[in-house]
């Protein structure tokens, strides 16, 4: 679903949709999968639930699991989709992924959004 971009992101090709929720959200079991095998540290037990942080267009905003939600898809609020210039949704589009170290600072940064633990990275 993604593969390697650059020193902090992970490029992927997604469906993405308006949404009326405020959240961004994808499939619970993809996301589920992809916390588990790029965000984890591989040291015991480890939640899968904690945010994605991904970035369309040239905003970066946390991903959380929906079971409504179809595979391979991402969806966002109205707003998000014309910022990012995505006409004639459900479009595929490039989305790129931050990795665990620097999806940490990002979510540090964002007032209310909880962080990644220090095992994470």
């Amino acid at each position: 679903m993604f593969e390697q971009f650059s020193r902090g992101y992970y490029l992927g090709r997604l469906y993405v949709e308006p949404r009326d929720d405020a959240a961004a959200a994808m499939c619970r079991e993809q996301h589920e999968r992809v916390n588990e095998q790029l965000y984890a540290s591989g040291e015991g037990v480890e939640r899968t639930d904690y945010p994605l942080v991904m970035k369309l267009g040239s905003q970066h905003f946390a991903v959380h699991g929906d079971e409504q939600v179809p595979a391979d898809t991402l969806v966002v609020p109205e707003a998000m989709l014309e910022d990012a210039n995505v006409q004639n949704p459900p479009s595929l589009e490039e989305v790129f992924l931050a990795k665990a170290d620097h999806a940490a600072q990002l979510l540090s940064i964002s007032e209310g959004t909880p962080t990644l633990p220090d095992t994470a990275v």
